[in-house]
C-alpha cells in the first residue's frame, strides 16, 4: 500500500455543535492529523450511526472506525449492523483501525468484551507504556503520552488478538488482530482544546477530581503524530 490510501471513515458520532469551532467534526478532524505527518489519504465518509455503509466492501483500501458516545454494547441497529460489516472486514482481509469506540466495537464484534472500566472515567493525558515493540513502531516511543476521554473499555480480548500496550487505568490500551487490525483506545485525532471544553461540558457526569485532575496534566507531552505514523506504516507492512 505504498500508493495513496484510500481511507473509508467509518463515523460513529459527531462531535456537538457547541464544540465545531475548536476543530470541526470527525469527517475534517481525521484527515487533519494524517496531512500533519504528510501522509497521502484519500477519504472516504460513511455516516454509519445514520445507517450508511460502503455499497461495496472494497471501495476502499482500508477503514477507520471513530470514537462515539454510544457503548459498544447497546443493541442499537446500526451498531448491530457496524458488528456485522467489522465481521465481514475480517473475514475480506481488509485492514481496520479502531479509534476509541472503533476500538471497543471491534472488540465486541470478534468476540471480546466491553465494559464500563472499574477504575472509572479515562480521562486527560496518559502514557501507553508498550509491552510488545513491532517493526512498523516507527519512529519508536516507548511510553506514549496520548489524551483520553472514555468510560468503557476492552475487558476481554477477541481470540488472536495481541495486547500491546497498556496506560495506568486501561489494560488493553492497544491491540492488533493478525497484522490486518489496529485498535487504538486514546484519541489521538483530538486536541487539547477540545478534550478541555467536553471536560468542563462533562463535569457533572465525570466529576470534579477526575476532571481537574485531567486538565492539571493536559499540558504534558503527546505524541499523536507518531501513532499516525505508527497506523500508516501497519497498513503499508499489512
Amino acid at each position: 500500500m505504498s500508493r495513496k490510501i484510500v481511507m473509508g471513515l467509518l463515523v460513529c458520532d459527531h462531535v456537538a455543535d457547541r464544540f465545531q469551532h475548536l476543530d470541526g467534526d470527525y469527517p475534517a478532524i481525521f484527515p487533519a492529523l494524517f496531512a500533519r505527518i504528510g501522509t497521502a489519504v484519500e477519504w472516504r465518509i460513511y455516516e454509519v450511526s445514520a445507517g450508511e455503509f460502503p455499497a461495496v466492501i472494497d471501495e476502499c483500501d482500508a477503514y477507520m472506525t471513530t470514537g462515539s458516545r454510544a457503548s459498544a454494547y447497546e443493541a442499537r441497529d446500526w451498531i448491530i449492523r457496524l458488528k456485522q460489516f467489522i465481521r465481514v472486514l475480517y473475514r475480506s482481509g481488509i485492514p481496520l483501525i479502531g479509534i476509541c469506540f472503533g476500538h471497543q466495537v471491534i472488540a465486541e464484534a470478534l468476540g471480546g468484551r466491553v465494559a464500563k472500566a472499574t477504575t472509572g472515567w479515562g480521562v486527560g493525558v496518559h502514557p501507553v507504556t508498550v509491552d510488545c515493540r513491532e517493526e512498523w513502531m516507527e519512529p519508536f516511543e516507548p511510553t506514549p503520552g496520548l489524551l483520553y476521554l472514555h468510560q468503557d473499555q476492552v475487558v476481554e480480548l477477541p481470540p488472536g488478538a495481541v495486547n500491546l500496550g497498556h496506560s495506568d487505568h486501561c489494560p488493553v490500551a492497544i491491540y492488533r488482530i493478525d497484522q490486518q487490525i489496529l485498535c487504538i483506545q486514546a484519541h489521538p485525532e483530538l486536541s487539547r482544546p477540545y478534550l478541555a471544553a467536553v471536560l468542563e461540558d462533562r463535569r457533572p457526569l465525570i466529576g470534579d477530581a477526575k476532571v481537574d485532575a485531567a486538565l492539571a496534566v493536559l499540558s504534558n507531552p503527546t505524541h499523536e503524530l507518531a501513532i499516525a505514523r505508527w497506523i500508516v506504516r501497519f497498513l503499508r507492512r499489512g
